[in-house]
């Protein structure tokens, strides 16, 4: 095999493939920076992408506001990020709280919610977890997490989660009486456009208040891992057979020339059918 190819989807995080000593870093957001992320990342979507469909909407407006909210997603690609803080901010008018381990790297981030994680020992990857338990305080904040820690291919099956999340909402629940769990579906599809289009699914919320036995980490990542598989299996059925029902448009791109020309001559062509079948 191709060397590259060995190199795309490598099963070590990158902070251990750099090896290198990386400082714990906190989010900053302000008005200020949100708006300029806000601007970015929604621009670079529009640019990229033909469409933005969404569905579920309702089990977020369903959740127990008086309660922190976790939405967790798969991560196949860059673009999650981006649509993870979409879904925060312009669906659910929230800020986002993402835990990024090539933060470092782009440390401007921070001030769009962005929190580091460094995976090359067990005491620093703590650190972000014991900080993603405090952010959930904020209630104008949703903590938007990747469970599997790597990033898979496209389709990737079983998803498989580490336990940070099964830890992070143990100790949530534990510190605020109840927490609201989320999944999300996130897909990428080639519809009827030459650009992509964006589809989410919105899971129903699974509530987690404090259990009087001690939670099995391994097993709750396992029973999450097969939520949010099998929600991600639905969606792709749903959209392979054209069933589009519940969903919504946050953005869609005006046709392409071409394209407009082309509907232009179907139309041409369904009238002159249509005559030919009246005559």
């Amino acid at each position: 095999m191709d060397e590259n190819l060995k190199k795309l989807y490598s099963e070590v995080p990158p902070t251990k493939l750099r090896d290198k000593e990386e400082h714990f870093r906190p989010a900053r957001t302000s008005k200020f920076w949100l708006k300029i992320a806000d601007f970015a990342f929604y621009g670079l979507l529009e640019n990229r992408f033909y469409a933005f469909r969404y569905k579920g909407y309702e089990n977020f407006l369903k959740r127990d506001e008086k309660y922190p909210t976790i939405f967790f997603a798969p991560h196949t690609n860059w673009w999650d990020g981006i649509v993870g803080y979409t879904i925060c901010n312009r669906l659910c008018k929230k800020e986002i709280r993402l835990m990024i381990e090539e933060l470092n790297r782009f440390p401007v981030i921070r001030r769009g919610g962005g929190f580091s994680v460094n995976k090359k020992n067990a005491l620093t990857a703590m650190e972000s977890l014991k900080y993603s338990v405090r952010v959930l305080q904020d209630l104008n904040s949703i903590l938007y997490l990747f469970p599997q820690g790597i990033i898979n291919p496209p389709d990737h099956r079983p998803i498989v989660f580490q336990t940070g999340l099964a830890y992070i909402v143990e100790k949530a629940a534990q510190k605020y009486g109840k927490v609201n769990l989320i999944p999300i579906a996130v897909n990428y599809f080639f519809m009827r456009d030459n650009r992509p289009e964006v589809w989410i699914e919105m899971g129903e919320n699974m509530e987690l208040t404090p259990q009087e036995d001690k939670m099995d980490r391994k097993e709750y990542s396992k029973f999450l891992a097969q939520k949010l598989e099998e929600l991600c299996d639905r969606q792709k059925l749903d959209i392979s057979n054209a069933n589009f029902d519940g969903y919504d448009t946050l953005f869609q791109q005006k046709l392409a020339w071409y394209r407009e020309f082309e509907q232009h001559l179907k139309k041409i062509n369904i009238k002159r059918k249509k005559k030919e079948t009246e005559e």
